[in-house]
């Protein structure tokens, strides 16, 4: 994408922060996720421009450089009419829409990226995001002190699981779970060979095909339209099959596979960022429900994950059930923004609430 520079989109401080926005997804944009917290490295330029390529929409971004060192860069789509002003931190729904920030970067960053925004939008989303995400809080904070109206729905409740924590504590996994998984594993090997497989880096994109197939076997094509799935290409499948071009980002997502005779019968897929694992999506054929073929699975991959260095699992919203039964409590509550610019838009906050929450 172009990297224009819109010169009335400058914005500089005199303690050595500067903001600018530019036209489209620039390559500084790594340089900023690899100094950001671990849990962010993931929001690489191609993580956003995949999220252009599979919804569309007109990118522009805006990057602080602080002591002429980039440290913040905030990918934007408009939303709407062009004239409307409104825009929306574009990317992937799971796990969460945010934007990098180098761990260095200070309050004077924060500041000028609020400066900066208010000459370009008048209304800007960032969401769904956890509460307390290291890149929206402080913006958001800093923004309803420079009397920016602020605006939460909340979307879900995340859950975590501390695997380093309960294996200390011997709680995981328990051995009634192991002998249940032995006795699932020897009767669903009565269907066919198994097959147990570990996918990342060079299997992208092309592996994405083999979940895509257990995803169109499973509920998912039997009780809807297909368009949630996260790797069908109806659904999308675009999305992960662009991101996977970059060679770090494929290094970071992860697949266990299970076969059965060579059929695709179950995936759990996650993003590894540094010891924390995000858990985005796994599926299963129903053919084999009776067996539990999902449970059989995502329990070799946790155990895989912890033997390079993962400790925690963030199992995201919904499907509390299983993921309790697993180990996993309820963690920060997940939620969209809406950022209002001082005068008219921030006075019709009540109006836009009213409006907003319930959509």
């Amino acid at each position: 994408m172009s990297k224009h520079l819109s010169p009335r989109a400058l914005h500089s401080l005199g303690n050595g922060a500067r903001a600018q926005v530019v036209d489209g997804i620039p390559a500084v944009i790594d340089e900023i996720a690899e100094a950001a917290a671990a849990s962010h490295a993931f929001l690489r330029r191609a993580w956003f421009e995949a999220a252009f390529q599979a919804y569309g929409g007109r990118a522009r971004t805006l990057i602080v450089t602080e002591c002429d060192r980039p440290v913040l860069a905030l990918p934007m789509r408009s939303v709407g009419l062009a004239r409307g002003g409104v825009a929306t931190v574009p990317g992937c729904f799971w796990p969460f829409r945010s934007f990098p920030t180098a761990i260095s970067a200070g309050e004077p960053a924060i500041n000028a990226a609020l400066a900066a925004l208010a000459q370009n939008v008048r209304a800007l989303r960032i969401g769904p995001v956890y509460d307390g995400d290291v890149s929206a809080a402080p913006l958001i904070e800093a923004a309803r002190a420079r009397g920016w109206a602020v605006l939460s729905r909340t979307v879900a409740t995340s859950f975590l699981l501390d695997m380093a924590a309960a294996r200390a504590a011997g709680t995981w996994p328990r051995n009634s779970t192991l002998r249940k998984n032995r006795f699932h594993e020897k009767h669903l090997a009565e269907h066919g060979a198994l097959g147990w497989s570990f996918l990342s880096g060079a299997d992208w994109p092309a592996a994405f095909d083999d979940l895509a197939t257990v995803e169109w076997a499973s509920w998912i094509a039997s009780r809807t339209d297909g368009r949630d799935a996260k790797f069908t290409r109806a659904g999308h499948g675009a999305f992960w099959r662009a991101a996977a071009v970059d060679p770090v980002l494929a290094r970071m997502f992860r697949a266990a596979m299970l076969t059965v005779d060579g059929r695709p019968a179950a995936f759990s897929f996650d993003i590894d960022a540094g010891d924390l694992k995000y858990a985005i999506a796994n599926s299963y054929d129903p053919a084999f429900a009776k067996h539990s073929p999902g449970k059989l699975l995502y329990y070799r991959n946790l155990t895989a994950a912890i033997e390079r260095g993962i400790t925690r699992v963030d199992w995201g919203a919904g499907d509390s059930g299983y993921k309790r039964t697993i180990g996993a409590e309820a963690g920060p509550a997940i939620r969209d923004w809406l950022l209002l610019r001082p005068g008219l838009p921030a006075t019709l906050a009540s109006v836009i609430s009213l409006a907003w929450r319930d959509r």
